[in-house]
């Protein structure tokens, strides 16, 4: 087919600097030979430019074999992104995209192609992309978590082990207070993590138009447990202060769940980000996702 050179994007190569340091650079490095090598491999054709997150490359292609309009996803292995094929064998095109082959050693995807031009993101109606997307996660959270996948009980465990560290690294009582109200909340259902297959990071910009269904769900970062943990994304993406307790009621009530066990665990993904800012040098919660933990707990 002949020989492609890939430019890795300057933005990917700064995001994945930033994040995963020299393994990261190391990636980036070696991105333009793994895509020659699966283009090769899997007898794909290269047909547009290379797209990019904050950590992969995704590069349009055809199958030679039969000309099928297709994806190949190349990123850098970690503990978020190990379970990606996996959760997508098991929900089988169901609500998600289609994984066509992958290769374990390296994180590496062929995936069904989508129109990368059509997030749900840009549905003008939020109300309505909020229930196309509560509709997808029900349907994803339906299925029971493969063996093997990191679990909810494992991160509730990690992070309450933290908070007291935290706690202290703040700088305004109402910020430490609302750090403890979130680990209050987790201590009460930690005990059930559940056994659903999460995506973890369902917000608009992951959902995007396809031919097969109007919507189809991409890029999960998988893991085992309680569906209630999977709210917080689409309570922050655009963000409404006046809207936050009506997705969290329409969420609840399409995917079936206690609403609140749901508060407990969304309370949850906020002390999670919390923690991750707390470790990287923040001293005040600030944004969205302590907004929505305070509309959850009533302030």
């Amino acid at each position: 087919m002949g020989c492609v050179v890939i430019e890795v994007p300057a933005g990917l190569a700064e995001t994945q600097s930033l994040f995963n340091g020299e393994a990261g650079r190391a990636f980036v490095a070696a991105l333009p030979g793994r895509a020659e090598r699966f283009l090769q491999e899997w007898g794909l054709r290269l047909t547009g430019p290379v797209m990019h997150g904050a950590v992969s490359l995704v590069l349009p292609v055809t199958v030679a074999a039969d000309g099928s309009r297709a994806a190949l996803k190349l990123q850098l292995l970690d503990e978020e992104s190990e379970g990606e094929a996996a959760a997508l064998r098991a929900w089988d095109g169901d609500g998600a995209v289609r994984l066509l082959a992958e290769d374990p050693d390296t994180g590496t995807l062929l995936l069904e192609r989508l129109d990368e031009a059509r997030q749900l993101e840009g549905v003008e109606d939020a109300r309505e992309a909020t229930r196309v997307l509560a509709e997808l996660m029900a349907r994803l959270v339906a299925v029971e978590a493969p063996a093997g996948m990191r679990s909810l009980g494992d991160i509730a465990a990690e992070m309450l082990d933290e908070v007291g560290d935290a706690v202290g690294e703040l700088e305004r009582e109402e910020d430490r207070r609302l750090l403890r109200d979130c680990a209050a909340a987790v201590r009460e259902v930690a005990g059930e993590p559940g056994d659903r297959l999460l995506h973890w990071d369902l917000h608009f910009g992951n959902v995007l138009a396809a031919e097969r269904e109007p919507w189809l769900v991409i890029d999960p970062k998988p893991l085992a447990g309680d569906p209630g943990f999977e709210l917080l994304p689409p309570l922050f993406n655009r963000f409404d202060r006046g809207e936050v307790l009506w997705r969290f009621d329409l969420l609840t009530e399409v995917l079936g769940l206690d609403r609140q066990r749901a508060r407990a665990w969304t309370l949850g993904r906020v002390l999670q980000d919390a923690l991750w800012g707390v470790e990287d040098g923040e001293t005040v919660l600030e944004g969205e996702r302590p907004e929505v933990a305070r509309l959850l707990l009533g302030r």
